[in-house]
């Protein structure tokens, strides 16, 4: 069974730094794109970082550039995102997701096919 599992959530300072991990089970994730999502209370679904399944190129959203990094390895079939400089406005449940679209459509919550439950950041002093 395809399971998409995210660790590393918890309770930050604003200015501080978190990595959250996604474990992929049940399947070979080498050929899949990976990315993650975020969701803050009251707000819809948005997307945060991207990795390309083939030559492994990265994308983010605008408000993350320069302090979030996203990297894979494949041989675990993990995925990470490096947060560092954490602000309130990062507060969100953090969901992982892999998807198998053309570069165009990484950013399309709706062309990814697994998804992870979340892992919850909480980003306050």
């Amino acid at each position: 069974q395809v399971q998409l599992v995210e660790t590393g959530g918890e309770l930050v300072q604003p200015g501080g730094s978190l990595s959250l991990s996604c474990q992929a089970t049940g399947g070979t994730y080498s050929t899949y794109n990976r990315a993650w999502f975020r969701q803050a209370p009251g707000k819809d679904r948005e997307f945060v970082a991207a990795i390309s399944r083939g030559n492994g190129h990265s994308y983010y959203a605008d408000s993350v550039k320069g302090r979030f990094t996203i990297s894979r390895d494949n041989a675990k079939n993990a995925v990470y995102l490096q947060m560092n400089n954490l602000e309130p406005d990062d507060t969100a449940v953090y969901y992982c997701a892999a998807g198998r679209q053309i570069l165009s459509a990484l950013r399309d919550e709706a062309m990814y096919i697994y998804w992870g439950q979340g892992t919850q950041v909480t980003v306050s002093s």
